[in-house]
């Protein structure tokens, strides 16, 4: 059941990515906030997939590299720049917000407090170690998606399926040990696993990735190609 609902999960994703594309540079951007948040607020629940133990947050960490791409693609390196930073300051509020909810006293009527609590506890130290993460891993992003454009002939979907390769490697090592230690059971397979979910998930990409010119052409006066 897991196996389907994951690949399900991804098509979702995938999806709902695309529609934001076609929407303009505000709705990418607001995606790959979003991701970004749900990312960490996903990541501690674990999963069974095909016997292996993992979180299920894969899938966002995959999609938020994917739309910082199509931005960098269709709208240049300054609006992914900005991408960057727009969601690390919605990572912070969220964290900032989840903590004063937590602040509040529950009244005798509520059945909620206990699981927010459990939830939103660990998210000051998944806060910190997915900054630290996703700063590092973004940045690395950017320089490795510019230097394919204007150094190499390779197609969108090469370039973004080699950087995601490269960068969810360092993303999935830094943020295991980081914000995942004592935290799950075995961190030994979420490496292991999640990154090989994560190699899984770019190759089943790929085919999409390469129709995407074809699916959402740069003829809107909203998009424009920026080789820097």
């Amino acid at each position: 059941m897991n196996e389907i609902l994951f690949f399900s999960h991804l098509c979702i994703v995938m999806l709902f990515v695309l529609i934001s594309l076609k929407l303009g540079k505000e709705a990418v951007i607001a995606s790959t906030a979003i991701q970004a948040i749900l990312a960490n607020l996903f990541v501690i629940k674990q999963i069974s997939w095909f016997g292996f133990e993992i979180t299920c947050s894969d899938v966002f960490a995959i999609g938020s590299i994917f739309s910082l791409n199509l931005l960098r693609e269709y709208f240049g390196l300054e609006i992914a720049k900005k991408t960057i930073w727009v969601s690390f300051f919605a990572m912070i509020f969220f964290t900032v917000m989840s903590q004063i909810h937590l602040f509040y006293l529950p009244s005798t009527f509520d059945t909620t407090h206990s699981a927010f609590l459990q939830i939103l506890t660990p998210t000051p130290r998944l806060l910190l170690a997915s900054l630290a993460t996703f700063m590092i891993v973004q940045q690395l992003d950017i320089k490795l998606f510019g230097f394919f454009k204007k150094n190499l002939s390779f197609p969108f979907w090469m370039r973004n399926a080699i950087c995601v390769t490269i960068t969810q490697l360092l993303d999935t090592i830094l943020f295991s040990f980081l914000g995942l230690f004592s935290l799950v059971t075995c961190l030994t397979d979420i490496i292991l696993v999640s990154y090989f979910v994560k190699i899984v998930i770019i190759a089943l990409l790929a085919p999409l990735t390469a129709c995407v010119k074809w699916l959402i052409p740069q003829t809107s006066r909203d998009f424009h190609d920026i080789s820097l």
